[in-house]
C-alpha cells in the first residue's frame, strides 16, 4: 500500500491547479480545509488526513523541506 498524500511531486508533474485555488482535500481518513493556511498549516492538514502509518514519513519529510518545525504539531 502506498499514501496518495505525497511529499513532493515527481520531477517534471504538471499542475493544473495553484495551491492557493485547493480549498478542500478529501480522503478516507478526514478534510482538510485548506483555504487561506500558511504553508505549514496546510502541510499539518494533509498531514492529519493522511493514512496513519505515513504519517511520521510525511512529518520527516517536511521537516528536511524546512516546513515543518518541531513546535509543529498535527492535530487529529
Amino acid at each position: 500500500m502506498t499514501s496518495t498524500i505525497k511529499p513532493t511531486l515527481p520531477q517534471g508533474s504538471i499542475v493544473t491547479v495553484p495551491r492557493q485555488v485547493t480549498h478542500l482535500v478529501v480522503t478516507e481518513y478526514g478534510i482538510a480545509n485548506m483555504k487561506g493556511k500558511s504553508t505549514w498549516q496546510r502541510a499539518e492538514a494533509l498531514i492529519s488526513i493522511a493514512h496513519p502509518d505515513y504519517r511520521d514519513e510525511l512529518v520527516k519529510e517536511a521537516e528536511k523541506m524546512g516546513i515543518w518545525k518541531k513546535s509543529s504539531k498535527v492535530t487529529m
